[in-house]
């Protein structure tokens, strides 16, 4: 099934995604890696206002590369997830519902989906090229010393990705396996 959601996604919509389901997301998503990560979660831990909003947000696991005269960006395709999984939990209690990265996550990671409403979403290694053209708009918003692993926060049509880990504990990737293993 292909979803078309706009940001910020309400608790409601995370809810009724399930593995396997195409989502289309229209509006703002905040890219992060891990080095962000850990200084938004120092920041949580200082009790301090973080420079963007987590609450029914997106996060895009990126280090976008400049854009070329006339984009809004340069290549934007997704970065390993499992270095944010020790980071995730406190972004999901500020009430972060979506991430979406590449790759598998840890048990413990899947364990926090369906006990904060979360979801996490597959964005396609590969086709960077692809997915730079659903950003209409790219703006740096902190740790601009981190270079691209600065939060940047882009405005995107139709930016597609699988719902790979949804927020009742089902795996995509456990779930193709044991398919397959069944024939």
């Amino acid at each position: 099934m292909t979803i078309k959601l706009t940001t910020p996604i309400s608790p409601e919509q995370v809810k009724s995604l399930k593995i396997g389901d195409v989502v289309l997301i229209s509006g703002v998503i905040y890219t992060g890696r891990d080095a962000a990560h850990k200084r938004l979660v120092e920041m949580i831990d200082r009790n301090e206002k973080l420079p963007i909003e987590v609450e029914n947000g997106v996060i895009y696991y990126v280090g976008p590369t400049p854009a070329k005269p006339g984009r809004a960006i340069g290549s934007a395709g997704p970065t390993s997830s499992y270095r944010m999984d020790a980071y995730s939990e406190p972004l999901m209690q500020k009430g972060l519902k979506v991430m979406i990265g590449k790759g598998s996550r840890s048990q413990e990671f899947k364990a926090l989906l369906p006990k904060y409403g979360a979801v996490y979403l597959s964005a396609i290694g590969g086709a960077a090229a692809s997915i730079s053209e659903t950003v209409k708009k790219c703006d740096v918003v902190t740790f601009e010393d981190l270079g691209a692993e600065a939060i940047h926060r882009l405005e995107v049509e139709d930016f597609y990705a699988i719902v790979t880990y949804d927020s009742n504990g089902d795996d995509l990737f456990e779930k193709g396996i044991n398919e397959y293993q069944v024939k």
